[in-house]
């Protein structure tokens, strides 16, 4: 794995999957964030509100409009895409947290209408390997709201370990949550990278 401090990620899109594609997200994008993103059930335990038409457009004039990652701070959100309708199933993301320790942090978002099949965990562990294998990354951690079951499973299926458990830490949408903090370090990565492509 690499040692060297990250210096950037440039990705070729779309990234291609066993059964996805990542990419960017775009205006056509709009009807289908909504369908998912405007979801209650869906933001329940995300740290943001069920989304607009408006929020989304300014989301996709701003932060979404990322397509590499240059510095500390910085965050990559994908689209993920059926390659074989064009489906948008949803998002991924993966944030450069911090230069000089060689963290980041993944997220995903998925429409309940396409659960099931796996395609979250496959968007999610293609995030972990431009961290670990593009970016040099050292450390991926994912934060999950204790109560977002499917969430902590998803982290479980890609190989992370579950290292805290941070009661009542945070004043969220109007209630204490509790946190449970997941990771993954890159000496760890290469053997649930190889596992995954030998199944």
């Amino acid at each position: 794995m690499p040692n060297h401090v990250p210096t950037e990620l440039r990705p070729e899109y779309p990234i291609r999957t066993e059964r996805l594609l990542l990419r960017p997200l775009a205006i056509g994008d709009v009807d289908a964030l909504l369908t998912y993103r405007g979801r209650p059930d869906v933001c329940r335990y995300v740290p943001f509100e069920p989304m607009d038409r408006r929020v989304i457009d300014d989301r996709l004039a701003a932060g979404w409009a990322t397509t590499t990652l240059t510095d500390e701070g910085q965050a990559l959100t994908l689209g993920a895409e059926l390659a074989r309708t064009g489906e948008l199933v949803g998002d991924v993301v993966l944030f450069w947290r911090s230069r000089e320790h060689r963290g980041g942090e993944i997220g995903y978002v998925l429409n309940p209408d396409f659960a099931g099949h796996g395609y979250a965990t496959e968007a999610a562990r293609e995030m972990l390997r431009l961290g670990f294998d593009g970016l040099g990354l050292h450390r991926i951690v994912a934060r999950i709201d204790e109560r977002n079951d499917a969430s902590a499973k998803l982290a479980r299926r890609l190989g992370m370990r579950q290292e805290a458990r941070l009661v009542h830490n945070e004043m969220f949408k109007g209630e204490w949550s509790t946190e449970i903090d997941f990771a993954m370090l890159a000496e760890e990565w290469p053997a649930h990278r190889d596992a995954e492509q030998g199944r």
